[in-house]
């Protein structure tokens, strides 16, 4: 049974990620498995790989509707985008990681316009401040209790991993998602997906 009330869900909007990139990210998190501790991280699962665009937060059931709506004029006539998914990094940073993740981005910048247009659409629905400063990401690991040996060994596998591939794609459409939680971990559904011209 997941904790969320009838009244409230717990929503985010994303870009998909391909199977294909989702291969990469996951080959990369074996590659990090050997130098971290499984007591401290908690592994994304590949079915909730994703580039969010925003974390709503508890979002009030009845104005799910009007939220859809404001989303499908947001994303009206926005063209596809070029996306490449590249490069392994922490945050903070290597020496004092928290969480693990791989960069995602086009060339044209139009990534940061979509997610502006789309934060400002949300706005009047979601108590979540606005990011001060986006940059396009998948999360592949929470990190916590780490200790030195396993950072420097962490850190330097990062920096080997700056040039890391894992694909280009088109993003064609935003997905309006609901995460309900379980003690087995997140479970998320589409509630609405909007095309990108």
């Amino acid at each position: 049974m997941g904790f969320s009330t009838p009244d409230v869900i717990r929503a985010f909007i994303a870009l998909p990620i391909p199977e294909a990139v989702k291969d990469e990210i996951e080959r990369v998190q074996v590659e990090l498995r050997r130098v971290l501790p499984e007591k401290h991280v908690r592994w994304t699962k590949r079915e909730q790989f994703h580039l969010t665009l925003k974390f709503l937060g508890d979002v009030e059931a009845c104005r799910v509707k009007e939220l859809t709506e404001a989303l499908r004029e947001a994303c009206s006539g926005f063209p596809a985008l070029k996306l490449r998914a590249e490069r392994v990094d922490c945050f903070p940073q290597p020496r004092f990681p928290r969480v693990a993740w791989v960069w995602m981005h086009d060339e044209t910048e139009q990534l940061c316009v979509l997610q502006r247009i789309i934060e400002s659409a949300v706005g009047s629905f979601t108590a979540q401040k606005a990011d001060k400063k986006f940059t396009g990401h998948v999360t592949i690991a929470r990190i916590s209790g780490v200790k030195r040996p396993q950072i420097e060994a962490l850190a330097s596998l990062v920096h080997a991993l700056t040039e890391r591939q894992f694909g280009e794609w088109t993003a064609n459409e935003v997905r309006f998602i609901r995460s309900e939680l379980f003690q087995s971990g997140a479970v998320h559904s589409v509630l609405a997906a909007f095309p990108l011209s």
